[in-house]
C-alpha cells in the first residue's frame, strides 16, 4: 500500500469518467476528476475553492448540513430556498430567481435529496440550467443517491444539459450505491481548471484517498453486476411497508419518497417540536429518528426515518412508532 497521485490513481479516475459517460451522459476526462476522502471532503474542497468571504450561495432547505455550515465556516453566506412538501419537495424556481443577488456565486442541488427523498424533475433542472447560464452561476450537483431511485423515476445530471458542464461540479461517491460509507471515497468532476485549484486544498488536507479503497472503488464501478439493482428492489420493499404503516398512524403522514432511503415524516399534528418528538421516541420506544430542524428551518415539524436497515427492523420500528404515538395522543387527551 503506497501513496497515489494527489488527484487519485489513474485507474479509478478513468473508471469514474467511464461511469459518468455511460450512466450520466457527461463526457469527462480523467483529468477532470478529483478523488477525495468521502463526499464530505469533496464538498469542502469545492466550496473552499469557489467561495470568497461575503459571497452568497443558494442552498436547499431542508438539506444535508454540510451545505449550510461549510459556507459559514468560509465566511460566505448560505441563502436558502424552500423544498416544500406540498410542492413534492421540488424547487420553486421563482423563489430561486428572487434570491439571486450580485453576490450570488453558486446554487446547490441535491437529487435525490437528503432528507426528503425528493427527486428533481427534468423540467425543473432544465429551467434551473437556464437560470444558471443567464446569471453566470456555478452549480454544485450532489448526486450521491442517484442509483437509489424508485417507481420508474428518472435521474438527470444537470451537467449533461446544454451549457452546463463548464459551470457544474458533479459530486458523488461510493457510500450509497456500493454501501462503502466507512471506506470514505468520494469524487468531484468539473472542468480541469477547477480540479487543479481544488487539488491545492485537497493535497494539503489529506494527501490522497487510501490506495486500496481507490482500487476497490474501481472494481465496483467496472465490475458491477446486478448487486445495486437487487439492493434497490429490497429498499423499495422496506419503503413501501414503512410508508403504508406511517400513513396509517393517526397524527402522522408522509409522502412516498422517489429516491434515497429516507422518509420525511410530517408530525405537525402532534403539536411538538421535532427535537422534542425525537427525544420522546428515543426514550419511550427506543427508536432513533432525526429531528427535521437539523436540516434547516424548513425541516421543523418533520422527523427523518432511514429504511437502510433490515426489513424486520423496519417493520418493528414502525410498530413501535405507532404504539408510542398512540400513547402520546392518549396522554394529551386526558
Amino acid at each position: 500500500m503506497h501513496y497515489t497521485s494527489n488527484f487519485g490513481c489513474m485507474e479509478v479516475r478513468q473508471a469514474i469518467a467511464d461511469k459518468l459517460k455511460r450512466e450520466n451522459n457527461i463526457d469527462y476526462k480523467p483529468g477532470e476528476v478529483l478523488v477525495t476522502v468521502g463526499l464530505s471532503e469533496a464538498v469542502f474542497a469545492v466550496l473552499a475553492t469557489i467561495l470568497n468571504r461575503g459571497d452568497e450561495i443558494l442552498v436547499p432547505d431542508p438539506v444535508w448540513l454540510n451545505y449550510m455550515n461549510v459556507p459559514n465556516l468560509l465566511g460566505a453566506k448560505p441563502v436558502t430556498y424552500s423544498l416544500k412538501e406540498e410542492n413534492g419537495f421540488q424547487m420553486d424556481l421563482d423563489e430561486v430567481r428572487s434570491k439571486i443577488t450580485p453576490r450570488t456565486k453558486a446554487v446547490v442541488i441535491v437529487t435525490p435529496n437528503n432528507p426528503t427523498g425528493g427527486v428533481l424533475s427534468e423540467r425543473v433542472l432544465k429551467e434551473l440550467a437556464e437560470i444558471a447560464v443567464a446569471n453566470d452561476l456555478m452549480v454544485l450537483s450532489d448526486e450521491v443517491y442517484e442509483r437509489l431511485i424508485y417507481d420508474g423515476e428518472k435521474h438527470v445530471s444537470i451537467a449533461s444539459l446544454p451549457g452546463m458542464k463548464e459551470r457544474t461540479f458533479t459530486l458523488n461517491g461510493m457510500s450509497k450505491a456500493y454501501a462503502m460509507d466507512g471506506w470514505r471515497l468520494g469524487y468531484v468532476a468539473a472542468p480541469e481548471e477547477y480540479i487543479l485549484a481544488m487539488n491545492k486544498f485537497h493535497q494539503y488536507n489529506t494527501t490522497c484517498a487510501p490506495n486500496f479503497v481507490q482500487l476497490a472503488s474501481a472494481a465496483a464501478l467496472n465490475e458491477e453486476g446486478d448487486e445495486v439493482n437487487a439492493m434497490v428492489r429490497e429498499y423499495k420493499r422496506r419503503r413501501d411497508h414503512a410508508v403504508k404503516a406511517i400513513n396509517e398512524i393517526p397524527g402522522l403522514s408522509c409522502q412516498c419518497p422517489k429516491g434515497a432511503f429516507y422518509i420525511f415524516i410530517n408530525i405537525k399534528e402532534l403539536g411538538m417540536k421535532s427535537a422534542e418528538a425525537a427525544d420522546y421516541l428515543l426514550e419511550e420506544a427506543k427508536i432513533a429518528l432525526v429531528p427535521g430542524d437539523v436540516f434547516g428551518p424548513g425541516g421543523e415539524g418533520y422527523l427523518r426515518m432511514s429504511f437502510a436497515n433490515s426489513y424486520e427492523n423496519v417493520v418493528e420500528g414502525c410498530e413501535r412508532l405507532a404504539e408510542a404515538v398512540k400513547a402520546l395522543r392518549e396522554r394529551k387527551e386526558r
